[in-house]
């Protein structure tokens, strides 16, 4: 009895289809854009960004941190994903994901990364601390906008 179970695990899990993967990542699409769970990741970060420091050593509680971070966000999204699509199995789309990782759009995969990828994490974390104390890079001041209509250049 338990190889059957086996068994159908591994079709389960390898039957995750084109069509159900295109559906899982549109709706986790729409579940991370909501103002829900940017307010809910916002706090968090707001809660956590000034144990973050830009040094090449990592502190214990970023561990912590981290940590928490997956179990909160992972929770919120997998109830999300149950609510719009019955029967939704994270395992079977985490196993998918590695074989269509090029198809899923950069702030989605990014998102995803900070799951999985502790630097990505903490680059997060950084990158929300430099905003915070205003030390983000503003590349507005560089921009420069050319007419590259010869005729409202000669009637000038």
């Amino acid at each position: 009895m338990e190889d059957s179970d086996e068994e159908i695990f591994d079709v389960a899990i390898s039957s995750f289809s084109d069509a159900e993967f295109d559906a899982v990542v549109g709706n986790l699409e729409d579940i991370i854009m909501d103002d829900d769970f940017q307010l809910m990741q916002r706090t968090f970060m707001e809660k956590h960004y000034q144990a973050f420091d830009d040094s090449e050593e990592n502190k214990l509680i970023y561990t912590c941190i981290f940590n928490e971070y997956i179990c909160l966000v992972e929770k919120y999204i997998e109830e999300k994903l149950l609510e719009r699509i019955p029967g939704f199995n994270m395992t079977a789309f985490i196993m998918s994901l590695q074989q269509h990782k090029d198809e899923i759009a950069g702030d989605i995969f990014d998102m995803l990364l900070t799951f999985t990828d502790f630097l990505a994490f903490k680059e997060m974390f950084l990158d929300y601390r430099a905003e915070k104390e205003g030390r983000s890079v503003d590349l507005s001041s560089g921009l420069v906008v050319t007419s590259l209509n010869k005729s409202s250049m000669s009637s000038s």
